[in-house]
C-alpha cells in the first residue's frame, strides 16, 4: 500500500477527539524550517572553489522575515500538547506508563542513526582520499545542523514526568516561573556580563514553550488567554529589539556577536508567545477545516515522514551542490539576492526536493518506532542515561561535524557517545518465558 493510500486510510479512521490542528501546525512548522534552510543557506562557486554564505548576511533586510520563519517555538508548543496527551493516555495502563519514555525516545533517536553513520563514513572516506579537511568538516557540520534542535527536544521530552507534575500542581505558575527564569538569565548574561549563564536558557526558553503546550492540552475556554499571550509577546519583542537593542534576526547570523537562537534569548520566547497566541486563536478554525478528508490526509502524509525530511534536508542540499560542482558550478555562480538568483529559487527548491525523495524512501521507515511484542523496554534510568549520552554526542557533532584529525578521519568520541546512547535508550531485551 502506498504512503498516500495509508494516509487516506488513516484519515478515515481518525477518531473525532483527536486535535488535528496540532498535527497540522507541527507539519507546517517543519516544512517552513526545511524551505527556510534551503533558501537561507547560499552555496557559491567562485574562482573554482566552493563558498558558503547566508542570505541574512547578503541581504540584512531579510532578517525581519525570520520573525515569521523561525518556527521552532511552534514545534515545542505542539510537542508539549502531544506529550501531555500521550502521557495522560499512558497513565491508565501500567505497561504503557513503563514504556512511555522508551517509545518516545525510539521515535526520536532511531531516525538519527543512519544520518550519523552516513556522515561518519563520508568523513572517513573523504579523509582517505585526502580531501580538504576544512571542507569535510564544513560539509558534515552543515548536514548535522538539524540535530542540535533534536538534542534539546529529546531532553525536554525526557523531563516530561517532572514538567507534567509541575503543571498539575502549579498550572500557569509553572510557565511564569520559566518565563521569569529566562528573563533573569538574559540579565545575567548581558547586564551582569556572565555570558556563560546564557546557555541555561536552552532549558528555560524551550521548557517554557513546551509548558504552554500543556496549557493548550488542558483546554482554553476563552480568547482572553491567547490574546494576553499575543500582547505580551508583541510588547516584549518591541522592548527587546528597539529599546534594549537585541538582534533583529531570530536565526543566528554569521559574525554577529549575539544570537537570539544559540543560545535562545528572551526574544525567542517573545516570538514564541506571539506564535502561540495566533495558533490558539486559530486552532478551532483549522481543526474544522481538517475535518475535510483530503487536507487531513495530506497532513497525515507529511507527518508520516516529517522527521526524515527534517534530518536529511540539508544532506539533500549538499548532494545537489556536489552534483552542481561536477557540472562546472551550474546554478552556483549567481550573486545571492540578485533578481536572477531569486527567480531561480523555485527551480533550486524543486531540485532539492527531488534529491530528498530517495532519501525519504530509503530511511523513512525508521520513523515507525514500534516495539516488538514480548520485549521488555529499558527502564527510565537506562533510557535517560542513553538520551543524555546521545544528546551530548549530537551537540558536539552539530558544532564540529563528524571529521576528526586522526588516523580514522572521524570525530570518534561524539560519534561513539551518540551511538552508545541510542543503543541504551532504544534496544529492548527479550522477555523470558517459562515453558
Amino acid at each position: 500500500m502506498s504512503l498516500w493510500s495509508q494516509a487516506q486510510r488513516a484519515a478515515e479512521l481518525t477518531p473525532a477527539y483527536r486535535n488535528r490542528s496540532a498535527d497540522f501546525f507541527r507539519a507546517a512548522a517543519i516544512t517552513i524550517v526545511v524551505v527556510g534552510h534551503w533558501i537561507v543557506s547560499v552555496p557559491r562557486y567562485v574562482d573554482g572553489g566552493l563558498q558558503f554564505t547566508e542570505l541574512l548576511v547578503e541581504q540584512p533586510s531579510i532578517q525581519y522575515v525570520t520573525w515569521l520563519v523561525q518556527v521552532m517555538p511552534i514545534f515545542f508548543l505542539v510537542g508539549g500538547y502531544s506529550n501531555a496527551a500521550s502521557w495522560a493516555s499512558a497513565q491508565s495502563d501500567s505497561e504503557k506508563r513503563q514504556a512511555w519514555q522508551f517509545s518516545r525516545l525510539k521515535r526520536l533517536l532511531m531516525p538519527i542513526t543512519p544520518l550519523i553513520l552516513v556522515w561518519t563514513a563520508f568523513a572517513a572516506i573523504a579523509g582517505m582520499l585526502e580531501f580538504d579537511p576544512d571542507l569535510i568538516r564544513l560539509a558534515s557540520r552543515s548536514a548535522l545542523i538539524p540535530v542540535w534542535f533534536l538534542a534539546v527536544y529529546i531532553m525536554v521530552s525526557v523531563a516530561v514526568p517532572v514538567s507534567q507534575a509541575a503543571w498539575e500542581r502549579f498550572g500557569l505558575w509553572s510557565i511564569a516561573f520559566l518565563v521569569c527564569g529566562a528573563a533573569l538569565i538574559d540579565y545575567a548574561g548581558f547586564g551582569a556580563s556572565h555570558g556563560w549563564a546564557r546557555w541555561i536558557n536552552y532549558a528555560f526558553v524551550w521548557l517554557g514553550m513546551h509548558q504552554l503546550g500543556y496549557w493548550w492540552h488542558r483546554g482554553i475556554e476563552t480568547k482572553l488567554g491567547p490574546l494576553v499571550l499575543l500582547g505580551l509577546g508583541l510588547v516584549s519583542l518591541y522592548t527587546l529589539i528597539w529599546v534594549l537593542d537585541y538582534p533583529i534576526s531570530m536565526i543566528s547570523v554569521p559574525d554577529e556577536e549575539i544570537s537570539n537562537s544559540r543560545p535562545p534569548t528572551f526574544a525567542m520566547l517573545a516570538i514564541g508567545f506571539i506564535q502561540a497566541g495566533v495558533i490558539l486563536l486559530l486552532t478551532g478554525r483549522v481543526a474544522k477545516w481538517l475535518e475535510i478528508p483530503r487536507p487531513w490526509a495530506v497532513v497525515i502524509l507529511v507527518s508520516q515522514r516529517i522527521m526524515t525530511v527534517y534530518l536529511w534536508h540539508l544532506t539533500a542540499l549538499l548532494i545537489l551542490v556536489g552534483v552542481s560542482i561536477l557540472a562546472g558550478g551550474l546554478g552556483l555562480k549567481m550573486t545571492p539576492g540578485s533578481a536572477e538568483w531569486w527567480l531561480t529559487r523555485p527551480l533550486w527548491l524543486g531540485a532539492m526536493a527531488l534529491v530528498l525523495l530517495p532519501l525519504i524512501a530509503i530511511f523513512g521507515s525508521l520513523e515507525a518506532g514500534s516495539r516488538n511484542a514480548g520485549s521488555i523496554p529499558p527502564g527510565p534510568i537506562r533510557s535517560t542515561l542513553g538520551a543524555v549520552l546521545a544528546c551530548a554526542g549530537l551537540t558536539f557533532m552539530a558544532l564540529n561535524g563528524t571529521y576528526g584529525d586522526n588516523w580514522l578521519g572521524i570525530n570518534f568520541i561524539p560519534i561513539a557517545l551518540t551511538l552508545a546512547g541510542v543503543a541504551l535508550a532504544t534496544i529492548s531485551r527479550k522477555a523470558h518465558t517459562d515453558e
